[in-house]
C-alpha cells in the first residue's frame, strides 16, 4: 500500500512540476496587449452598436473553433482568453443586449446596472487587475470607493448602529477595533483564520485543473487537506467560527455582514468562502468607470478581431452532438425555426443547471456521471432588487460612493430564516436584510451623461416559489396579483431605507423591482437565483470540486462560469480562467500572475 501512495505522491510532484514549466498550450498572457487609453464612448447608440448585435445565421462566422453559450463574465471571459490565441469564437446571449450581470438598462432616462456593485483586488500591481487589463486591453477603468467602503447598519431607528469597514491589511482591524473596545483579540483571531483559509485557495484551482485521477487521489486520501488550509476550514460554518471568538452580538454580526455576497445565512455558510470574500475586499473596492456595460463593450471587440462574434437574440435549445457523443455545435431558436451552428467544441456559461438539465438530448441528461454532478448541487438564493431613479445630484441628496448592508438587528441567522421560511404576504412587510448601492454616485462620468440624476440599487433575497405561480405570465404585465405583492416588497424596503437616506424622500421619480422570476427571464437563472449554484457548505468538499470541472462528462463540452469555480465576478472569471486553462492544456492562473510579476519589474525599473 505504502509503495503505491509513494508512487502516486512521485506523480502528482510530477504533475505539479511539469504545470510550472512545462506549458505546451498558447498562452493568452503572453506579451503584454494593452494599448492607449481611448476616450470614453457615451452615445448609447454607439455602443449598442457592439453591445446589441442580434442574431442572423448570416452573421455567424465561418469555421469556428468553439461556441460559448451566454454572454455574462464567465462566457465573455473564455472567449476572450481564446481569441488571444488566435482562436474564432462564438458567443451567443438568450437576452437582447450582452453582459449578463454585467449589463445595464435605461427606465424613463435612468441607467441602471443589474449586478456589479463592488469589484475587490484591483491595486495595479494585482494579478487580478493585470489579468483584468489584459482581457479588455487596457481599456476599461476603475474607480475606487470611498473609505470606509462598506457600513454595517444595525437594529430599528430608535437603537440604531454604524459600523464603517474600511480597507486596508492594517486599517481594517484597527478601525473595528476602535468599534469594539475590549474585543482586540477576537479581531486579531478572526483576521488571522481568514487570512489562513483565502490564502489556501490556489488548490481550488488547482483541484479542478489536474488530471481527475490525481484530483481523485488528493480527496480520497485526505491529503488535500493536508495540502490546503481552505479546504481544511471549508466544512466550518461562518456562525461556528465567529461564536467561538467572541459573546458580542454586534461584533458577530459584523464579522458576518458580507454573506450576502454569496447568499447563504451565516450558519449555512462556509467560513472559507467567507473569508475569500474579505480578502477581497481587504485592499479596497472598486467600480467600472463608466458604468458596469463597460466591460462588456471593451471584450466583445477582442472576440470580433480574432474573427469571432458575440450575438444577442440567440437563446440555445440544445446543445447538439455527434453518433459518438461528442458535442459539435447547437440549436439556436431564430422565431419559429431552429438554426444549427456548428463548432468542434462548445463552452456552457449557461450554468449547470441550464446546461445539464435543458439544454443535454434526454438520453445524455440520464447519464450517471451527469446525474451525479446534478445530485451534487442545489439551487442557490433567488434575488428580489429594486431600482430607485432619483431627482437630484449625488450631493444635494448626501449619496456616496460606498455601500449600506441595512439589518434590522443583530441576529443574522434568525432574522434571514424567519423571513425566508415565511409566507410571502408576511415576509413583505418585515425584510430584514437590505444592500443599497448609488451606481450614480460611484461613478466619475455619471454627472457628464446624466445630469441632475442619481439611482440608488436596493438588493435583497427573496424565495422563487413567492412568485412562481406569474413566471409564465407576460413579463412587463404579469397581472395586478403580482404587482400588489412587488408593491408590498418595495413599500416595505423603502420605508427602511428612506430611514437612513432622509435625503431621498419625495426625490423618487422612478422605483421598480426585478423579483426572482425577472431574473429567470432576463439572465435564465433556473429559480432566480443570482449566484448560481448554491453556496453553502456542501459546495467546498474537495470531492464536488474535483468532480465538477471545466470539462464534463460528455467529449467537447465544458463548463466555465461561476458554478465550475465561485460565484460572482471575480468568481466567474477564475471558472473561465480554470475552463482555459483545461482547453489549452497550461494553467493560465500561473500565466496571469507570471505577466503580473514581470510588469511589475518593468514599472519598477522606470521609477529608479
Amino acid at each position: 500500500m505504502w509503495i503505491t501512495v509513494a508512487i502516486l505522491c512521485v506523480c502528482l510532484i510530477a504533475f505539479l512540476f511539469k504545470s510550472v514549466i512545462g506549458n505546451p498550450g498558447p498562452n493568452p498572457f503572453y506579451v503584454d496587449t494593452r494599448e492607449p487609453l481611448k476616450p470614453l464612448v457615451t452615445d448609447k447608440k454607439e455602443k449598442n452598436k457592439i453591445l446589441k448585435q442580434g442574431f442572423l445565421a448570416s452573421k455567424v462566422p465561418e469555421n469556428l473553433d468553439a461556441i460559448v453559450i451566454g454572454s455574462g463574465i464567465g462566457g465573455l471571459g473564455i472567449a476572450v482568453l481564446l481569441a488571444k490565441v488566435g482562436k474564432r469564437v462564438l458567443v451567443l446571449e438568450q437576452h437582447d443586449r450582452a453582459g449578463g450581470c454585467c449589463h445595464t438598462f435605461t427606465e424613463k432616462g435612468f441607467e441602471f446596472d443589474v449586478g456589479i456593485h463592488y469589484i475587490g483586488d484591483l491595486l495595479d500591481h494585482k494579478p487580478f487587475r493585470c489579468m483584468l487589463d489584459q482581457m479588455t486591453n487596457g481599456q476599461l477603468q476603475w474607480v475606487p470607493l470611498e473609505n470606509p467602503f462598506d457600513k454595517v447598519v444595525l437594529g430599528p431607528p430608535e437603537n440604531r448602529r454604524v459600523y464603517p469597514i474600511y480597507s486596508g491589511r492594517d486599517r481594517f482591524p484597527e478601525e473595528l477595533k476602535k468599534c469594539f473596545p475590549g474585543e482586540e483579540q477576537a479581531i486579531d483571531k478572526y483576521l488571522k483564520l481568514v487570512k489562513k483559509a483565502g490564502r489556501g485557495v490556489w488548490f481550488l484551482a488547482w483541484l479542478k485543473y489536474m488530471p481527475a485521477p490525481v484530483a481523485k487521489f488528493l480527496v480520497y486520501t485526505g491529503l488535500v487537506y493536508r495540502l490546503s488550509n481552505f479546504f481544511s476550514l471549508a466544512s466550518r460554518s461562518l456562525t461556528e467560527v465567529v461564536n467561538e471568538l467572541t459573546d458580542n452580538k454586534d461584533l458577530r454580526a459584523v464579522f458576518s455582514y458580507i454573506f450576502g455576497t454569496y447568499g447563504n445565512i451565516p450558519k449555512d455558510a462556509s467560513f472559507s468562502m467567507h473569508s475569500l470574500l474579505v480578502c477581497h475586499y481587504m485592499n479596497g473596492a472598486w467600480y467600472p468607470k463608466g458604468g458596469a456595460s463597460e466591460i462588456a463593450y471593451h471584450m466583445i471587440p477582442i472576440i470580433e478581431e480574432a474573427g469571432g462574434a458575440v450575438l444577442v437574440r440567440a437563446p440555445v435549445s440544445q446543445i447538439l452532438f455527434n453518433e459518438a457523443k461528442e458535442a459539435c455545435g447547437v440549436s439556436v431558436k431564430k422565431g419559429q425555426e431552429d438554426v444549427n451552428v456548428y463548432a468542434p467544441m462548445v463552452i456552457s456559461n449557461a450554468g449547470l443547471f441550464n446546461t445539464y438539465q435543458q439544454l443535454l438530448p434526454k438520453e445524455l441528461q440520464a447519464l450517471p456521471a451527469i446525474q451525479k454532478q446534478v445530485n451534487m448541487v442545489k439551487n442557490g438564493a433567488g434575488g428580489l432588487s429594486i431600482f430607485l431613479g432619483l431627482n437630484g445630484t449625488k450631493e444635494e441628496l448626501d449619496l456616496k460612493a460606498d455601500n449600506y448592508w441595512i439589518f434590522s438587528e443583530n441576529n443574522l441567522d434568525e432574522l434571514v430564516e424567519s423571513y425566508m421560511n415565511g409566507n410571502r404576504e408576511e415576509s413583505a412587510k418585515k425584510v430584514p436584510l437590505i444592500f443599497v448601492a448609488s451606481p450614480s454616485a460611484k461613478d466619475p462620468t455619471w454627472e457628464e451623461r446624466q445630469p441632475g440624476k442619481s439611482t440608488l440599487s436596493l438588493v435583497t433575497f427573496a424565495n422563487y416559489e413567492w412568485f412562481e405561480e406569474w413566471k409564465d405570465g407576460k413579463v412587463t404585465n404579469r397581472g395586478p396579483d403580482y404587482k400588489t405583492l412587488k408593491e408590498a416588497f418595495i413599500n416595505s424596503i423603502l420605508d427602511t431605507v428612506i430611514e437612513v437616506f432622509p435625503n431621498v424622500k419625495d426625490k423618487i421619480e422612478y422605483v421598480d423591482a426585478g423579483t426572482p422570476i425577472t431574473n429567470q427571464h432576463y439572465i435564465a437563472a433556473p429559480r432566480g437565483e443570482i449566484y448560481g449554484c448554491d453556496h453553502g457548505k456542501e459546495r467546498f468538499s474537495p470531492e464536488l470540486n474535483a468532480t465538477i470541472r471545466p470539462q464534463t462528462p460528455l467529449k467537447n463540452l465544458y463548463l466555465t462560469g461561476q458554478d465550475v469555480f465561485l460565484c460572482g465576478f471575480a468568481g466567474a472569471l477564475a471558472g473561465a480562467l480554470s475552463c482555459g486553462s483545461t482547453i489549452l492544456n497550461r494553467n493560465l492562473h500561473l500565466d496571469a500572475i507570471a505577466l503580473a510579476k514581470k510588469l511589475n519589474k518593468v514599472n519598477n525599473k522606470k521609477k529608479q
